[in-house]
């Protein structure tokens, strides 16, 4: 037995050895958790070349369903934090337009042009000195890029990055070949021109360019980019799930035709050991993957690049600090919340909506005022009079992360929830039963303080969620 093992050892690590020699790899962090935890930065680019900056064929395009190249855009950024013992991991989706500081003076925007931001200023500066080889400017140029992307998420979070993963449209399509394509689930049919998108309701198992619409999608969602979120939460959920349940990170053979058919549209830091976290990702097999997405206080914010996601960075490191250290994400109440009156308004023909919502925030010691009906709307949101906008957010997280708004019209101890035909959080059915993240173990680490995920149970390792 010993020798077998011994033997299999050794394949293993030829054929990593050699798959590594064929991987792109980045000097973009050289981090070291003192702790010995981990925390890896997944980056899905939206980018009409390989990892070299080489242009895709136009008929791989179509295939791919990418359209028109406006920028090179970050649609994906995933912050995954895997503690000492290796017994779970907890991934943090930022959405896209999430509106952030930048070091090094780039100013205030939406937190997916950073790389892009970046990359430009970089390939002009290196243009002016004279370097016009085109390989040696994608490279530079794309570490600059990587390096202003990874500080931007240290500087939000409070994490730095010891790992990085980044995969553009042509890796993500490969990926999905390769491990014959991932099940998911859609609450309601879809067809969307912008992405491509077009779905029954139900369960089905997708991949390729299909895969591509699946997680692309944002027009014609309830929430928007906040849907899509959870769209890529559950596609990778699953793709994780697959491939856990499959053995195929502790079979090199299998690893090595998995990354060989991504191997030059993947990008990875030069210092991951690709074998090692294999085979401790392995140990996960039994499940405990949880995957969340930092607090939202408003995801239509008004900003000079368009609207965007509003964040606290606070809050945001506060909310990853208590989950990482395996504590309650639940913020404490706000002072401000006890000098507040919350009203509750029914503005849908579900009777009995704003009755249920108003008893859920009363066991939860909101001081809730009176309930009554409201012109019909749409969507749902927590309004605020002068002064009461983080008791507005904390009654917001408690109803699953609705979106929060000032209202003039309102006294300054007033706070107004509006239910609208989108709402599916607390009280929408009966009790006091939040969005649950998720997950690939019903016994997984906690959510964060205002998931914007609409899936009514967690995913577990047996089971797939029906989404937006």
């Amino acid at each position: 037995m010993s020798v077998a093992v011994f033997v299999l050892s050794g394949y293993a690590w030829l054929i990593l050895n050699d798959l590594e020699g064929r991987l792109n790899t980045s000097d973009v962090t050289s981090k070291v958790s003192a702790d010995g935890s981990m925390d890896i930065l997944l980056v899905g680019k939206d980018s009409r070349t390989d990892a070299n900056g080489n242009p895709l064929p136009d008929d791989l395009l179509r295939r791919l369903r990418a359209g028109d190249n406006e920028a090179e855009l970050t649609d994906t950024l995933i912050l995954l934090h895997i503690p000492r013992d290796r017994s779970r991991a907890v991934a943090y989706s930022i959405p896209r337009d999430t509106y952030v500081s930048m070091p090094d003076g780039y100013g205030k925007h939406k937190i997916n042009s950073a790389f892009g931001r970046a990359k430009a200023q970089a390939a002009d500066e290196l243009r002016s000195e004279g370097v016009s080889d085109s390989a040696e400017l994608e490279r530079r140029s794309a570490e600059a890029g990587r390096e202003l992307l990874v500080d931007t998420v240290t500087d939000l979070t409070g994490v730095g990055i010891d790992h990085y993963a980044e995969v553009n449209l042509l890796g993500f399509y490969r990926l999905t070949k390769a491990v014959g394509g991932v099940e998911v689930c859609l609450k309601n049919a879809v067809d969307d021109p912008y992405s491509g998108a077009d779905f029954p309701a139900g369960r089905q198992t997708i991949s390729g360019g299909d895969a591509l619409a699946f997680v692309r999608q944002r027009h014609g969602l309830p929430r928007g980019d906040l849907d899509r979120v959870v769209r890529q939460q559950a596609f990778i959920a699953g793709l994780a799930r697959s491939m856990l349940s499959s053995g195929t990170l502790s079979n090199p053979a299998r690893l090595d035709r998995l990354f060989s058919s991504i191997e030059r549209s993947v990008v990875l830091d030069s210092g991951w050991d690709v074998l090692e976290f294999a085979q401790q990702m392995n140990g996960l097999a039994g499940g405990n993957i949880t995957f969340d997405t930092i607090p939202v206080q408003d995801p239509a914010y008004d900003t000079p690049d368009g609207l965007a996601v509003k964040v606290d960075p606070d809050e945001v490191r506060e909310t990853i600090q208590r989950v990482n250290d395996g504590r309650s994400p639940q913020p404490e109440p706000p002072r401000q919340l006890a000098a507040t009156t919350v009203d509750v308004r029914n503005t849908t023909d579900i009777t009995g909506l704003a009755g249920r919502v108003h008893d859920d925030l009363d066991e939860e010691d909101v001081p809730v005022g009176d309930v009554g009906n409201a012109a019909e709307r749409d969507t749902s949101r927590v309004t605020f009079g002068p002064g009461a906008d983080t008791a507005a957010s904390y009654v917001a997280e408690l109803l699953d992360g609705l979106p929060v708004t000032a209202d003039d019209g309102l006294d300054s101890d007033e706070i107004r929830v509006l239910l609208g035909d989108d709402y599916e959080g607390p009280g929408a059915a009966q009790g006091f039963t939040s969005s649950a993240p998720l997950s690939l173990n019903p016994d997984s680490s906690p959510s964060l303080a205002s998931p914007p995920a609409p899936s009514d149970d967690a995913i577990t390792a047996e089971d797939i969620p029906c989404v937006n």
